[in-house]
């Protein structure tokens, strides 16, 4: 492990340290899943009890965008955790359309035992990283994902390179040509 912290220093471009990032995810989600799994769920249930214990009621929009589920997703993941007795759906108030979801007991008391499981799992996948570098990890990951949001938006609206726009939900597109 010391061998792959010596040599990562000495290359800091962009791509470099997009591939030790997308390494880095894919090593800690992993623990995340297999750990998910062994509560019998799978993650897109997990993070809408979650969520629910932390925000408390939210409409169903509300939801799907925090837990980044797209609407089919979010009404199946709903329908699988209603069918189990976890969460309820219920009118909001003033436009009947509008549907809030809350836990249950039963959805409250396994979410809450099952937070507190995840997060001891979690510890241990970064156990290696002391406090203080985690510190310093959080602070530069915001920064860098609020910096890349940013860039994203401007992206959006102008030429990413000399010939190429990048504004079709990130597909890349010649100028002049038209995506069908």
């Amino acid at each position: 492990m010391k061998d792959a912290i010596a040599t990562s220093r000495t290359d800091t471009s962009g791509v470099h340290l997009w591939l030790v990032l997308w390494k880095a995810f894919r090593a800690v989600e992993g623990h995340a899943h297999r750990h998910i799994a062994s509560l019998d769920m799978c993650l897109s249930d997990f993070g809408v009890l979650e969520t629910l214990l932390h925000k408390g009621p939210l409409t169903v929009k509300e939801l799907g965008a925090k837990v980044m589920l797209t609407s089919g997703s979010m009404t199946a993941a709903l329908d699988r955790l209603g069918q189990r007795g976890l969460i309820e759906r219920e009118e909001g108030t003033g436009d009947r359309r509008v549907r809030v979801v809350q836990l249950t007991e039963a959805g409250k008391a396994l979410i809450r035992v099952a937070f507190e499981d995840h997060k001891q799992a979690m510890e241990i996948a970064v156990g290696d990283v002391a406090k203080r570098d985690r510190e310093a990890l959080i602070d530069s990951l915001r920064q860098l994902g609020l910096s890349a949001a940013e860039r994203l938006q401007e992206s959006v609206k102008k030429p990413h390179r000399k010939g190429v726009a990048v504004g079709n939900g990130g597909k890349k597109r010649r100028e002049g040509v038209r995506n069908v």
